[in-house]
């Protein structure tokens, strides 16, 4: 069929017929070197010919030994940095024998109740050796705790544990509603993360500030960007109220954006991040030190972007999400499996996947320099265009009063909303092509072989948190969730005693309603 004569990209920035000389952005972007602020070309001086990106695939599903099975799967294959998926108990606070955990335990992720299950998941893991990123936010404090208490089994020393809790419970409110207490509140809880983190754990990065979930519920590139950094702002101006040196935790925040189909703007995006933050950070918060002004992110390709029909395709999709994000300078990569729209991923599907980075890495040449395509009229006009666009919407939630209130008054919503909205209506016009979905379609008389979560798994869970309660010192457990009550109404960091529960063999579901019973639950009007 005749494409249609509109050519923007998913920010809807008109894209020119050509760009050349006449377009020459250089004189407006301020681009420099990589390494050196503003970090447009990239936080590093040699970027990937030093080292690669972390290669992660994002695993977790049903109990703790078959998601251990899998990682190592993973590991033996060439991947060289975990990355959990949580099911959705977990991420809510409840244990799996609650009744809300009904039907979900295991499905979107693993099921962690107790340190027992914690310790099956890294068995024969050596966490000193291998960074680890847990996909949790209002529940990130718990999971953080049994974290440690399994590298303190495996004799570790805790400065040398390396990993990212996304711990980034404001998109939450904007995106996914897997939150459990009030802003205010939770916010709080991030904080206690970054100061116990500074102390204990320095090599851990306290929170990883999520445009991607931003992006997945409809988003453009500008509003991921700009939302993911008035939250950005929100959790800086919280530490700081807390009395934290901003140069003490600014080196260990951390970013997560998603990388969509529109090649050029992904990587124009990438570039954008680093340029604003490193402003943001040292004009609004006075920060000193380079490294707490370099913007380090982590992308995972585009779940939203994948098809269930002629799922095949999702292979060349991802491919060029994570090529662009190579080109973007990301310094960690999860490829999404080709099923991920059907289910989640076999092995089979996983390893492709994997391979993708891998071939990226290794045969496409794409790491040999930095920056590869600074300097294109073209990509350096849509920098300017997106920056251009990002202080916009950042002036705006400034004017607001921040992003507790955006949140408040539904702005960030209503503008996702607004946005996928008219995604949607381009796609069923026809005015916008999805290969297989609304044109180039076929028949497929077979779907291919999905995985499929054993139903009995949460009567297995149940079994295990019974016994387990039976043999652990349960007087001890409850003066310790006393002692957590006593805290939690009071000032003081949590952390520490949320790390006494957990080794003490304290539930996830029973940390959670005793913070539950202190601070609330929020509900939205």
């Amino acid at each position: 069929m005749q494409r249609k004569p509109s050519f923007k990209t998913e920010s809807d920035i008109e894209v020119k017929r050509i760009y050349d000389r006449s377009d020459d952005a250089d004189k407006f972007s301020g681009l420099g070197d990589a390494g050196e602020y503003p970090f447009t070309r990239g936080i590093y001086p040699s970027m990937y010919r030093g080292r690669f990106w972390t290669m992660r695939q994002y695993s977790g599903y049903a109990t703790a030994e078959e998601t251990n099975e899998r990682y190592h799967y993973l590991l033996d294959r060439g991947q060289t940095g975990l990355s959990t998926a949580f099911d959705l108990p977990t991420q809510m606070g409840y244990d799996s024998s609650h009744p809300m955990a009904e039907g979900e335990v295991g499905k979107a992720g693993v099921a962690i109740d107790t340190l027992e299950d914690m310790t099956l998941l890294f068995d024969s893991i050596p966490l000193e050796k291998i960074t680890t990123s847990m996909t949790i936010n209002a529940t990130a404090a718990i999971l953080l705790a049994l974290y440690i208490a399994v590298a303190k089994k495996q004799g570790a020393d805790l400065k040398k544990i390396g990993g990212t809790t996304q711990n980034d419970i404001l998109k939450e409110y904007i995106a996914r509603a897997t939150y459990i207490y009030p802003p205010e509140t939770s916010l709080r809880l991030v904080t206690d993360i970054f100061e116990y983190c500074d102390k204990k754990l320095p090599r851990w990065n306290t929170i990883s500030i999520s445009g991607y979930h931003i992006r997945e519920a409809g988003s453009n590139a500008v509003q991921e960007l700009a939302f993911t950094f008035a939250n950005a702002i929100a959790y800086v101006s919280a530490a700081r109220k807390k009395g934290l040196d901003v140069d003490r935790f600014g080196g260990r925040l951390s970013f997560f954006f998603a990388c969509h189909n529109n090649f050029f703007e992904e990587i124009a995006k990438f570039r954008v991040a680093r340029k604003v933050w490193a402003k943001i950070m040292k004009e609004q918060f006075g920060a000193q030190n380079p490294k707490s002004t370099m913007l380090r992110f982590h992308t995972q390709t585009a779940g939203s972007t994948l098809t269930a029909q002629q799922a095949d395709n999702n292979i060349v999709r991802v491919t060029l999400q994570a090529l662009a994000a190579v080109f973007g300078g990301t310094q960690s990569l999860h490829t999404n499996s080709k099923d991920e729209a059907l289910a989640l991923p076999t092995e089979e599907a996983a390893k492709i996947a994997l391979r993708t980075q891998q071939i990226i890495a290794h045969e496409s040449g794409a790491a040999d320099t930095v920056d590869p395509l600074g300097g294109s009229y073209f990509l350096e006009n849509l920098t300017r265009d997106i920056e251009k666009r990002v202080w916009e919407y950042l002036d705006k939630i400034k004017t607001m009063g921040g992003a507790l209130k955006a949140i408040d008054n539904k702005f960030f919503k209503n503008e996702i909303t607004q946005t996928a909205y008219e995604y949607q209506n381009s796609i069923e016009s026809r005015e916008k092509i999805i290969v297989g979905l609304n044109d180039f379609k076929e028949d497929e008389k077979e779907q291919p072989a999905i995985l499929k979560v054993d139903p009995a798994l949460r009567d297995k869970q149940i079994k295990k948190l019974q016994r387990l309660k039976e043999r652990r010192d349960n007087e001890k457990v409850g003066k310790l969730l006393e002692q957590l009550k006593t805290d939690a109404r009071g000032s003081t960091n949590l952390m520490p005693t949320i790390v006494e529960c957990v080794e003490a063999y304290a539930t996830l579901g029973e940390i959670s309603d005793i913070l539950r019973e202190v601070f609330g639950k929020y509900k939205e009007i």
